[in-house]
Parts: C-alpha cells; structure tokens; sequence
C-alpha cells in the first residue's frame, strides 16, 4: 500500500484584510488547512515551519501529527524529511488557501502513478498551490519555494519537459482581490470565516 503525506506548508503571510491582525490571520487559514489534512483517507497530514514558526505549528496541529522542522519554507528539506519518515509520496501545499478542497489534493497527487513531479498552480498571480512527487525526490528537482516558483521553472532542471505536469489551480489569499473569490457557500474554512466576522 502506497504510503502518502500532504503537508501544510508555513509560508510567509504578508497582508491580511483591513481591522484582522495579521497573526490571527495566518493562524486562522492555516487551521482550516490543517484540519482539511487531518481528516484525508488517502494520506497521512504534516507540517512544515520554519524553527520561529515551530510554534504555530504545534498550536494548530492535531494529536500524533509530523511537524517538520525546515530552515527556510522551501520544499525539498519536507520532501527529504517525509522520505526519511517512509512515505512513498508527498505533497508540500500553502497554508495559505483554507478553502483548498479535498479533491484538488487528490488531483495533484494522482499523477504520481507515471509522472515523476506533479504540479498546482496558484491562482490568480504567481507561485504554486502545491507540488508533489514519489519519494525519494528526483535528483534534478531544485529546491523551491511555493512563492516563486513555477512549473516552467522546474520544467527546466528535469530529463523531460512532461516530467513535471500541471494539475488545476487553486486560490491563495494573499491579497484583497483573492479575499473577494472567496465562495462562501463552500463548507469548511471555519477559522477563516470566524476571523473575518462570519
């Protein structure tokens, strides 16, 4: 039996919306990813975060969950960790989406039965959703941040352009613009919602 973990990465949060605290903020919509995780069948639920966010990390976690401890929010350190930790797949996702739901999880990490790097783009603007790939991961994947990253980036360092696909987008609310996309007739996101006024 394959053996997976999606881990929820700590990225840097630099707005929140007007009158929310931007601790609070990052705290509430890494919540509501992390519990999406936890209650995943298919894969097993991790943390990534810098040392100065070990904190958050262990306030928002659940019982018996990884927390893995990497210098810089980048993702080969997680992926290496996970390998260690006997997964036979990863994905390392922004903590930064609370509306993710499960089924685009289970889309990025479908293409790892004959693709050796899956891909989601963040919408709308730049980075990445999220990455995943088999474990151990390949030796030309460069490591990257979810920030700046692309798959035409990592496109560039593999054997084969079709080695690293591209699966559907998600949102990351990073600026008022994402806040508006927000569909609040999707359940979930109760943290989220609870910050923003309900």
């Amino acid at each position: 039996m394959t053996r997976r973990v999606v881990v929820a990465m700590l990225v840097p949060v630099l707005w929140s919306p007007p009158g929310v605290d931007l601790g609070a903020w990052r705290a509430a919509m890494a919540e509501d990813v992390v519990d999406l995780l936890a209650r995943l069948a298919q894969a097993e639920a991790a943390i990534a975060a810098t040392p100065a966010d070990r904190p958050l990390a262990e306030e928002i976690a659940w019982p018996g969950m990884r927390i893995y401890e990497v210098p810089a929010p980048t993702v080969l350190p997680v992926l290496r960790a996970a390998a260690v930790d006997g997964f036979d797949q990863a994905a390392v996702i922004a903590a930064d989406a609370p509306d993710v739901p499960g089924m685009t999880l289970g889309k990025l990490l479908r293409p790892l039965e004959n693709k050796a790097v899956a891909v989601a783009p963040a919408t709308p603007g730049s980075g990445l959703f999220g990455v995943a790939t088999a474990l151990p991961a390949p030796e030309w994947l460069i490591d990257h941040d979810l920030d700046t990253a692309s798959a035409q980036l990592l496109r560039r360092t593999a054997p084969a352009p079709g080695d690293v696909t591209s699966t559907p987008s998600w949102r990351r609310l990073r600026t008022a613009t994402d806040l508006a996309t927000l569909d609040v007739a999707l359940e979930g996101w109760e943290n989220t919602r609870t910050v923003l006024g309900g």
